[in-house]
């Protein structure tokens, strides 16, 4: 990464990757990406067990993903925190306090105490918001844009590698010696991220102060962004619509295996294992497929696998929904790299934190919404009959953004 064009980059369209792993900076921060999603994925999953084995409340157990989650709502608020502040700076306080926060987790030993992991959990949750905001900035400054494809992908397989991972090697710590173990796991690869952070050579002007109007209008302008511009507003959209049909599919698998399939609820975790593996492909070959496609059809595209994949999930064929699995995993991250490279590319560096941070609560959560919403259909309404629906809104969903606007944008290695 460097602040702006590269001397001596070859041409053509193979070598992007490879130019993206050999820069220093890159290395770095895509090293602490992995360090700390390994943590975050462990301590995602640990918190409602830990919850779970105090109280023995289900409900309670799942308040702690809300805890995490609630702060995106706030995310055009909290993002704007990206644009007063340099960003470098800003993820290595995070990461530090993080990691300072997290070991007041050893005293929660008792259900009396587990207020006290609620109130860590929305911390975290808050800290991510603000990071992610802080990240895709920094990278639109500090990475050539010709490559922001290439990085956002090569980030999704570092993210999704750590989520097969992870949540495994928790499990297996909180087992053998308790929560605290993981919240000191936890504590480390934070610390660890915040070093590698601190290392990265990135040259930032200090933000110039924001005078126009008071800070509701200032916390907006990332919406106005996204509003206005005829790059942006198709890919959120569709982004967000598509994350909500993944909601009610991911409300459906349950039904799938047991209904459908007549196997035990652990065979979930093999279909979430197959996404996964489908996700980390996707991720590798994001940037190549975007210069060679134009972004919108490849976006669309993604969400016609996907949506195609969710209406053959309801077929009562262990290899059908297994093939699924692997399609979503390979069709659901499509829109996502492509939205959040457009909103990097497209965005004033002064907004872009509080427009990526606006961009990611109108896309991830209407899919908590869903989620739960489709929780109660999946009571009333047969998956054969509302997988199928999900997987025509999807087509039509992918139908729109394709032949939006006229002629789609080609990411060029020229450009």
């Amino acid at each position: 990464m460097g602040t702006g064009k590269r001397a001596g980059k070859p041409a053509g369209k193979s070598w992007a990757i490879g130019t993206v792993l050999r820069d220093r900076n890159a290395g770095l921060y895509l090293s602490g990406v992995v360090v700390s999603g390994f943590g975050t994925s462990a301590m995602w999953l640990v918190g409602g067990i830990w919850v779970k084995s105090l109280t023995g409340s289900d409900s309670l157990a799942a308040l702690t993903v809300f805890m995490m989650w609630a702060p995106s709502l706030a995310g055009p608020l909290l993002g704007a925190v990206a644009d007063r502040w340099r960003r470098r700076p800003l993820l290595v306080f995070c990461n530090l306090a993080m990691a300072a926060l997290l070991p007041l987790l050893l005293v929660v030993d008792s259900e009396s105490r587990i207020w006290i992991l609620f109130a860590v959990l929305f911390v975290y949750g808050v800290s991510g918001v603000v990071q992610d905001a802080a990240e895709a900035a920094l990278v639109a400054t500090a990475i050539d844009k010709r490559l922001l494809g290439d990085f956002n992908g090569l980030r999704m397989t570092a993210n999704e590698g750590m989520k097969l991972l992870a949540p495994l090697a928790g499990a297996g710590l909180y087992a053998a010696y308790g929560g605290g173990t993981v919240a000191l796991l936890d504590t480390v690869t934070f610390a660890l991220a915040a070093g590698l952070f601190a290392l990265m050579r990135v040259r930032e002007e200090k933000p110039a102060p924001d005078r126009t109007g008071g800070w509701w209008s200032r916390t907006a302008e990332g919406a106005r962004v996204l509003r206005q511009s005829p790059v942006l507003r198709p890919l959120v959209l569709a982004g967000s619509l598509t994350m909500l049909l993944a909601g009610l599919n991911g409300a459906a698998i349950y039904a799938v295996v047991d209904k459908g399939l007549g196997h035990a609820p652990t065979y979930v975790g093999l279909l979430y294992a197959l996404q996964g593996v489908g996700s980390i492909a996707v991720g590798l070959l994001a940037g190549p497929l975007m210069r060679r496609v134009p972004e919108r059809l490849f976006a669309a595209g993604g969400i016609a696998l996907f949506a195609a994949a969710v209406g053959l999930r309801a077929l009562p064929y262990d290899a059908v929904v297994l093939a699924s699995a692997v399609a979503v995993g390979i069709g659901l991250p499509c829109v996502l790299i492509v939205a959040l490279t457009a909103v990097q590319r497209e965005t004033p560096d002064a907004v872009l934190g509080r427009t990526a941070a606006t961009a990611n609560t109108l896309i991830y959560v209407p899919n908590a919404v869903s989620l739960a919403l489709g929780a109660g259909l999946i009571a009333f309404v047969d998956i054969t009959v509302l997988l199928p629906l999900t997987g025509v809104i999807g087509l039509l969903t992918a139908a729109g953004l394709a032949f939006y606007g006229g002629v789609p944008r080609v990411a060029s290695a020229e450009a």
